[in-house]
């Protein structure tokens, strides 16, 4: 296996790990469409917070993971925003690429057994009917 694969999946790993820790903290704390559709008929105040109206935002509730400690896009016990977003996303990057990364790992292993074998000694190349055996290029 050639070293390119590495240095591709490493360095995606690097551009999410920045994407995630810096430029996580800049985006817009607007609500998205989901959230705004919920809030039609709503009063709300600058902090979002609904003051009168009715809508169906008013029936939501607390998630049952919402005390968990990467809840609400940040590290519980940080208290620098930023540093708390940052880190949340870096653990979330890292997370997801271990258990992506185990998962292709069990793959590959478990089909690295089921290999056809070849027309001849074990390590030769099996040729295909009337194709080079030398590859292209080369004399």
């Amino acid at each position: 296996m050639s070293k390119r694969p590495w240095v591709f999946i490493v360095g995606g790993l690097l551009v999410a790990l920045v994407l995630a820790g810096v430029v996580s903290n800049y985006a817009s704390s607007h609500p998205d469409g989901l959230d705004s559709s919920l809030l039609k008929g709503c009063t709300v105040d600058a902090d979002d917070n609904i003051v009168g109206g009715s809508c169906p935002a008013q029936q939501a509730k607390d998630h049952e993971l919402a005390d968990s400690p990467l809840a609400d896009y940040g590290v519980r016990g940080v208290d620098n925003a930023f540093l708390s977003t940052g880190l949340s996303g870096v653990l979330g990057v890292l997370l997801t690429f271990a258990i992506g990364g185990g998962a292709f790992w069990l793959l590959r292993r478990r089909s690295s057994g089921a290999t056809p074998e070849t027309d001849g000694e074990p390590g030769s190349e099996a040729t295909v009917e009337g194709a080079a055996s030398t590859p292209a290029g080369r004399s």
